[in-house]
Formats: structure tokens, C-alpha cells, sequence
């Protein structure tokens, strides 16, 4: 195991109704002017943004809205943002939503006390200070509600990238189970596969003797893959979706990912995906994962087998190996598909003709040095024959 620090101070709230305590906490945590920050209508339709905007008002605490946001969050709204705050003197961002609010929230929050542009953070300078922010979750899947890291796409090149630091996570996080009980199947199947992702993606480690983190990624995918049916098939299932929401937080605010490396290629390579065809992230992820993880397998090939033993409950080949491994990751994607995700480039709306494009893009675009590096470091070849097997 490495050398590691760990800090998450981010305060849950977790439970039916706990949206309404919005306003005791964003007062508890210094707020005396708040950016609603949200998607489209249905949180106005659902009620949910009236009832955090009462809770808000029984405090004493005024507000501006800013809704827009969009799955695969745009530069464009972070910047109006970031203007919006300035100009009504905003000092609390409350995020009403999914990953995207989330994310797009905390671009803002790191924005508004930057003399430069903000997408310097997602050039690679780390966030050190932001505004406060509160989250209220609708969707179980990119942990964002607990985690130091965003992601938003740059409109001018359309770039999808990361920027992190411990200043954007959340202070604290509404987390409500009944709060996405009315999601569409696709979207929770893409949340679901978004949360594993994060999962392998801790555990494809170069890193030895990671034991505890090993068996804390295999209890939450093991969650998962109990869950996952259950949520689908019954989607007013509570118990089930306070178990899925809980397992997405795990999942990304690092306790599973301390003191190993981690792999993150998966991630990389969907993004573009994602960027260009604004599908879901998971979608993506579910079409994603299992091509690479083949590609990569061999690098340690006992890792993936092990997982496949653990999790997806194959038997060990200890003479083949490769055979467990591979039964492992096929089980994986025959278990995404089951949920209803899609398995190949056509089902996710992707064309092969972009391939070229999509590789330039990711190991090329906004700086980058021709390779993207993580579990295996893998060049615009490897990336073209990843690519390639997904269609």
C-alpha cells in the first residue's frame, strides 16, 4: 500500500424528506446568499425545487436560480454563472440535481474566486479555493455529492475533462432514496454502470498488497449486482435505491482508492464518446468498459480474474487464468445489458467512421501528449483498436 491522505468532511444527510432540512444546513455552513443551480423543469414540476427553495426562505436566506444545466455539463453555463454570482454577490452554490448540476456547480464555485478562467482547473491546475456548496441528489451515479472532482465539456473543441481538489467537495449532501424513484429505467441502468465504473476503476491498481480496498470495491459491486435487478424491476423499490445511492457515494469519494493507483483509461476513452454524441456517461461506460478491459487484460491478468472469482462468482483456472478473466468481464457486460444498457457502438448511436476523430480528440486534444496513461499506459493505436472493438 502507498503513502496516502484522505480528507472528506462532506456532511450527509441521508433519508425520505431530508430536502426540506436545506436551509438549516446551508445556514449551518456559512451561506447568506445562495445559487440554486438545477437542470430542466422537472425539478420545478416535482416539486422538489419549491420545497428546498421553502426550507431556504423559512431560514431567512435569499436566492437566485440558475437552471440548464444538461447531462454532459457545457463551459457555456458555468461561465454565466460564474457572472451571475458575481453580480448578485452569491457566497453558497446549492446544486439541485444529478452529476451534471453537481459538477457543473462546483466549476462555478471554483470560478467565482479565480481571477482566470476557470477551465485552467480543467487543464490540470488543481482547485484550492472555492465557494462553499450543498448538494440535493436526484441520481444515484457520478458521486459527485461527496467527492473532490467535476467534469465538464468545453464547448470551443468540445473537451471533455476533469479538474479536481478537496476545496469543491461538497459541504454537505441532501440524500434522498425517494428522490429518484420516478428516473426512467435508462437512466438509473446508466447510474448504476457509472458507479461500478468508478468501482474497477480503483481496482485495475498497479499497486500490491491493497487488500482492504480490494474488498471494499467487491462488497459495493457485489451490492451492485444484487441491486441493480431489483431497482429495475420494481423502481419504487426504497430499500433498494437508499442502497444504490449509498454505493455511489462509496464508490467516488475515495475510501475504496487510497493508497493504490488507479486506472481511469475507461473513463478517458468515454468521454469522448459522450462529448460527441452527448449520450449518457454510463451508457457509454457499459459500452466502454468491457472492450478495454480485454485489450488491457493481460498487464496482470490474475486482477481480473480475481474480481471474476469474488464478484461475478467464476470458477479460478489456476492453470488458465486468462479463462476466469475473461469469463469475468463477459459476465460483467452480460450483466449491464441485462439492466438494459447498451454492448456495441451502433446500440449506443456511435459511428466507426469518427473513430479517427475520437482518438485525435483524446490523445491529442487540449495538450495532451499522444497517450493517456493509467492501468497501461495506451497510445492512438491502442486507443484505435479499443475503439474498434466496441463497434
Amino acid at each position: 500500500m502507498e503513502n496516502f491522505t484522505f480528507y472528506s468532511p462532506t456532511f450527509f444527510v441521508f433519508g425520505k424528506e431530508s430536502e426540506n432540512q436545506t436551509g438549516e444546513y446551508v445556514k449551518k455552513f456559512g451561506g447568506s446568499k445562495v445559487l440554486i443551480h438545477f437542470g430542466g423543469n422537472s425539478a420545478k414540476k416535482s416539486g422538489l425545487l419549491g420545497r428546498v427553495e421553502s426550507s431556504l426562505k423559512k431560514e431567512g436566506i435569499p436566492f437566485v436560480e440558475l437552471g440548464g444545466v444538461k447531462p454532459n455539463p457545457r463551459s457555456g453555463l458555468v461561465y454565466e454563472g460564474i457572472e451571475l454570482c458575481k453580480k448578485e454577490k452569491v457566497d453558497f452554490i446549492l446544486a439541485v440535481g444529478g452529476g451534471s448540476t453537481i459538477d457543473s456547480a462546483k466549476a462555478i464555485a471554483a470560478g467565482v474566486v479565480y481571477d482566470g478562467d476557470f477551465w485552467d482547473f480543467y487543464s490540470g491546475k488543481p482547485i484550492e479555493k472555492a465557494l462553499p456548496i450543498g448538494t440535493v441528489l436526484t441520481i444515484a451515479a457520478a458521486g459527485s455529492e461527496g467527492s473532490p472532482d467535476s467534469v465538464i465539456t468545453k464547448e470551443e473543441g468540445m473537451f471533455k475533462r476533469g479538474a479536481s481538489g478537496n476545496a469543491i467537495r461538497p459541504k454537505f449532501s441532501i440524500l434522498n432514496p425517494a428522490l429518484t424513484q420516478t428516473l426512467p429505467p435508462h437512466q438509473t441502468a446508466a447510474g448504476i454502470t457509472d458507479i461500478m465504473a468508478h468501482l474497477y476503476e480503483r481496482y485495475l491498481t498497479n499497486t500490491k498488497e491493497v487488500e482492504v480496498t480490494d474488498r471494499l470495491i467487491e462488497a459495493l459491486l457485489l451490492t451492485m449486482k444484487h441491486e441493480g435487478p431489483r431497482v429495475i424491476a420494481d423502481p419504487n423499490n426504497y430499500e433498494a435505491r437508499a442502497n444504490i445511492m449509498w454505493a455511489g457515494m462509496m464508490a467516488h469519494n475515495n475510501s475504496c482508492g487510497v493508497g493504490r493507483s488507479q486506472d481511469w483509461n475507461s473513463h478517458n476513452i468515454e468521454h469522448e464518446l459522450s462529448a460527441l454524441y452527448d449520450c449518457a456517461h454510463g451508457a457509454g461506460l457499459a459500452v466502454t468498459m468491457p472492450a478495454v478491459f480485454k485489450y488491457v487484460m493481460n498487464h496482470n491478468v490474475m486482477r481480473f480474474a480475481q474480481v471474476a472469482s469474488r464478484v461475478w462468482g467464476c470458477q479460478m483456472d489456476f492453470e488458465h487464468p486468462e479463462i476466469t478473466a475473461l469469463e469475468g468481464i463477459n459476465a460483467l457486460q452480460s450483466f449491464l445489458v441485462s439492466i438494459g444498457m447498451p454492448k456495441n457502438f451502433s446500440e449506443l448511436g456511435a459511428k466507426e467512421e469518427d473513430i479517427p476523430k475520437l482518438v485525435e480528440v483524446l490523445c491529442r486534444g487540449d495538450g495532451r501528449p499522444g497517450s493517456i496513461t493509467g492501468f497501461v499506459t495506451l497510445n492512438e493505436d491502442d486507443c484505435t483498436k479499443i475503439y474498434q472493438m466496441m463497434v
